[in-house]
């Protein structure tokens, strides 16, 4: 595919490798036709963040054509009714209302609390994790990234010249309000690594990309119930029960904090030791393989939580 002529709009999209798209470039995006282009593009932040808002998480938004970008899209498609190709085309353009579209954007001033982070990296064993009193940001960039549902390396070059200190002001996505509303049922659907969350007249609410077991591993089958939500969460690791990590054979409880095994939040599940919980790595997330859970980035996890109840059913697709 030729890019440019598959696509039309202000700003000169960079190819793969070349310096990422700039705020003004992004600001000028319009389109015309086409896929989005392979590689890094104003309009693929522009099409992410579109989605992002309207409940359909496409992960980090980073700006990137990529698997997660594709899946998001079918998913958007799915739910609006379109033709479903994971493509980018006129009739998604206009139902993302991309050329009315709200800032994308934004500047933010980064706060007292965005700069208390941990500053050096965690010990990797989880006999020395389960000494430490939470498991915090380790860099400002990464608490920043997470907060604005951003890719950590596209947010440092989106702001190329920043120290990312208190009282500096930087450019960051203009993510938009949480989906709000009351979840009757659950998918989790793992041809297409994503869940999917029902209201009570069966009409699809949000979709999120989720990573689930490998075959090792492998995450339940049939239906389940929630049975309780937890916000930062400790995590209990048995490894009798799940899987053993080094050389920790006894069971061990690792503190909470957006850097443990499952983030953020935990939506505790019907069967045994299982669940749904975020992540310390949304970047990988498209890419690894969980333990048996079903995997989000906590963001995404946050915003489900804040939807469920207990006795929500869940049901695990094949």
């Amino acid at each position: 595919m030729n890019r440019m002529t598959a696509v039309a709009f202000a700003a000169l999209i960079p190819a793969a490798g070349f310096a990422a798209p700039t705020p003004q470039e992004i600001a000028d995006v319009t389109y015309t036709d086409g896929a989005l282009p392979d590689g890094q593009s104003s309009l693929a932040v522009v099409v992410q963040t579109l989605l992002d808002r309207a409940g359909i998480s496409p992960g980090v938004i980073d700006g990137y054509k990529g698997g997660m970008s594709t899946s998001a899209i079918s998913a958007f498609e799915a739910r609006e009714g379109l033709n479903v190709d994971g493509q980018l085309d006129a009739e998604v353009w206009a139902a993302l209302g991309g050329a009315e579209r709200d800032t994308i954007i934004e500047d933010y001033t980064i706060t007292a609390e965005d700069v208390d982070v941990r500053g050096e990296p965690l010990p990797n064993d989880y006999a020395k994790l389960a000494e430490l009193d939470a498991m915090p940001f380790i860099r400002v960039t990464e608490a920043l990234a997470e907060a604005f549902h951003m890719d950590e390396d596209f947010l440092k070059a989106l702001n190329p010249n920043a120290s990312f200190t208190e009282g500096e002001t930087i450019k960051v996505i203009a993510t938009g309000e949480p989906t709000k509303g009351e979840v009757a049922r659950i998918e989790v659907r793992k041809q297409t690594g994503r869940l999917v969350a029902f209201d009570a007249d069966d009409k699809i609410m949000t979709d999120y990309p989720v990573a689930i077991g490998s075959t090792s591993t492998p995450s339940p089958s049939g239906s389940h119930e929630v049975t309780a939500i937890a916000v930062d969460p400790t995590y209990s690791y048995n490894p009798d029960l799940n899987f053993q990590q080094g050389d920790n054979d006894e069971p061990l409880t690792l503190p909470p904090g957006p850097n443990g095994p499952v983030g953020r939040i935990w939506i505790d599940l019907s069967k045994p030791t299982y669940g749904i919980h975020g992540t310390p790595e949304p970047a990988e997330l498209f890419t690894e393989a969980s333990h048996g859970c079903v995997r989000m980035t906590n963001w995404d996890a946050d915003e489900l939580a804040h939807m469920v109840g207990q006795g929500v059913k869940v049901v695990f697709v094949e």
